[in-house]
């Protein structure tokens, strides 16, 4: 124990003598006539255009983002992401990131944007910034199992953390069964776990159609009142917020958004 601690008195006394002779820590500024401590940033530095752009998403949301079989991050969002970076002449990188801290990981400089099928929330807007949508408001529904009538939407209802769906029924009173990943909440009506699973239609649709009939949609469909879906950025990242509207812009001008919204979501999906 002695040698313990009297090494650690040396090894500071050491540091606190090289740290005199290299003019002392790097977190002080000692121009003034007083020493005043230069504050440790909260939010990433802007993101260097000269540097690849990373892109962060959660891969568990398909047709949007999913990991296929190649163990690549792919979907609709991959396609767009990898699109907008062409024509704003960037390289980009893709980050897979959980998506109950994908916000928090964007603020820590873990990546530069979030494409992950985000709603821009009023909740989420005080936390960072987000382009215009790059896909039309999509309403939200409900499936169980074959035979089920409605009434299983008042029962235990399976959702993914941190969406608009949890909110939503969570503001609504109804019992719930929250899970992380966005897959779990459609296994746990499989499973018997819960009654229902409520998501973006958009993404169930593909596991009732690939259900054989044993999922149905349930219930009505909620639709809500804010942009769907958009890009997410830190708000020091206004430049690069301006460039990614610009992109998703000429791509509603000229047609290839609609064309890619319809080559994931099929010829029926809204469009712009």
């Amino acid at each position: 124990m002695m040698v313990r601690l009297c090494s650690a008195i040396f090894l500071c006394c050491l540091m606190a003598a090289v740290m005199a002779a290299c003019g002392g820590s790097a977190d002080v500024d000692r121009s003034g006539s007083s020493s005043t401590v230069v504050p440790v940033p909260t939010v990433a530095a802007a993101w260097n255009e000269s540097e690849a752009l990373r892109i962060g998403t959660s891969a568990d949301f398909p047709p949007s983002n999913f990991i296929n079989e190649r163990g690549e991050i792919d979907g609709f969002e991959r396609e767009l992401g990898d699109e907008l970076c062409r024509r704003m002449g960037v390289e980009c990188s893709w980050v897979q990131n959980d998506w109950v801290s994908i916000i928090p990981s964007l603020l820590a400089g873990n990546y530069d944007v979030i494409l992950s099928g985000m709603a821009a929330t009023k909740e989420r807007d005080e936390e960072i910034d987000f382009t215009q949508a790059y896909l039309p408001s999509s309403p939200s529904a409900y499936v169980a199992l074959a035979g089920s009538d409605d009434e299983v939407i008042n029962g235990k209802v399976a959702v993914q953390v941190n969406t608009i769906q949890q909110d939503y029924l969570t503001e609504a009173g109804i019992t719930r069964v929250i899970f992380l990943p966005g897959e779990d909440p459609v296994h746990a009506v499989r499973n018997g776990d819960a009654d229902a699973a409520f998501a973006d239609k958009a993404f169930l649709q593909s596991f009732v159609e690939d259900s054989g009939g044993d999922l149905v949609f349930v219930g009505p469909e909620v639709t809500f009142d804010f942009q769907y879906a958009s890009i997410g950025v830190r708000e020091n990242d206004s430049q690069l917020r301006s460039r990614l509207n610009a992109a998703i812009g000429a791509m509603k001008d000229d047609g290839t958004l609609n064309n890619l919204i319809r080559k994931w979501f099929g010829e029926d999906a809204d469009t712009f």
